[in-house]
C-alpha cells in the first residue's frame, strides 16, 4: 500500500468511526425507543381501545423492522469486507 492509500484509509476509518457508526447507534437506539414506546402503548391500554392496540403493535413492528435493516446492514458490510480479504474500512 502507498502513502496516500494508507492516508486514504486512515480518513476513511477516521469518518467511520466518528460519524458513520454512531449514527448506526443512533438509528438502533431510535429503533429500539419506537419498539419499546409501541410495548408500552400496547399494554397500557390491554383492556380498552382497540384501535390504541394497533397503533401500539405498529410501533413495535416498525421498531423491529428498524433494528432488523440496521443489523442487517452491519452483517453484509462485514460479510463483503471478509470476502475481499481486508478489514473495514481499507484492506490489509
Amino acid at each position: 500500500m502507498t502513502s496516500s492509500n494508507s492516508e486514504v484509509c486512515d480518513i476513511v476509518g477516521s469518518l467511520t468511526t466518528a460519524f458513520i457508526n454512531p449514527a448506526l447507534a443512533l438509528i438502533f437506539s431510535i429503533a429500539l425507543l419506537v419498539f419499546i414506546y409501541g410495548l408500552v402503548e400496547f399494554m397500557w391500554n390491554l383492556s380498552q381501545e382497540s384501535s390504541k392496540r394497533e397503533e401500539g403493535k405498529q410501533h413495535m413492528l416498525w421498531g423491529l423492522v428498524g433494528m432488523f435493516v440496521i443489523v442487517s446492514a452491519i452483517a453484509i458490510i462485514k460479510v463483503i469486507a471478509s470476502i475481499v480479504g481486508g478489514t473495514l474500512p481499507c484492506g490489509s
